[in-house]
């Protein structure tokens, strides 16, 4: 299936601009302070506090890497920044992506939302290690292939508050929608990405999130 670029460039634009609103709006706990601003991650934070803060207050500078990192043109012209650029978010993603693990497995959302979270964190680690391997030897294409998935679950981020943000406004009960949300923020991303990996999904004339 062939989409048009004309409809690509305004969703890589909105992708990216989403991107930087969440890393951005993550930090309102600085502040406001955790207990009144993300109490419905449902940890103990005697318990977590660190894995806490190490997730929320790290994660969110990969997000807002992602724009530049992924853009052809940046890489393009600034090609030593996009190399320490992407050091830096193979960094981020290993402390946070351990802390989500830590939390996944202590979350009081139940079992299946704490598998959901826990998979998405191992996966995250395991393919920005794979993307971080490759271009080290400078097998630029699997480099590409396995940053694009680490990419899809960091979008992971703004895709939970989306979807939280339509079943709160939908007025579904909070606890089966978190779940299935701990699924569905990571999946479907994946999913398309795959899709498009496997030349099921193309653009007509650019690239994937050529900017």
């Amino acid at each position: 299936m062939k989409i048009g670029y004309r409809f690509v460039r305004p969703l890589t634009v909105i992708a990216g601009l989403l991107c930087v609103l969440v890393a951005l709006a993550s930090y309102r706990f600085v502040p406001f302070g955790v207990a009144d601003t993300m109490a419905f991650l449902a940890y103990q934070l005697p318990d977590n506090r660190w894995f806490l803060y190490a997730h929320i207050a790290i994660a969110p500078l990969s997000l807002m890497l992602l724009p530049l990192q992924l853009s052809s043109r940046f890489r393009a012209k600034y090609s030593k920044v996009h190399r320490w650029g992407g050091r830096l978010y193979v960094l981020l993603i290993l402390v946070s992506g351990i802390a989500a693990i830590q939390l996944a497995s202590s979350t009081e959302a139940g079992p299946l939302a704490g598998v959901g979270f826990g998979i998405v964190g191992v996966l995250w680690l395991i393919v920005t290690g794979l993307g971080f391997r490759s271009g080290l030897r400078r097998d630029f294409v699997a480099h590409r292939r396995w940053m694009l998935r680490s990419a899809a679950l960091t979008f992971a981020a703004v895709t939970l508050r989306l979807y939280l943000g339509l079943t709160m406004a939908a007025g579904l009960p909070f606890g089966p929608s978190y779940t299935a949300i701990a699924w569905l923020c990571w999946v479907p991303n994946l999913f398309v990405i795959e899709l498009y990996l496997r030349g099921s999904l193309r653009w007509k004339s650019r690239p994937l999130l050529a900017q």
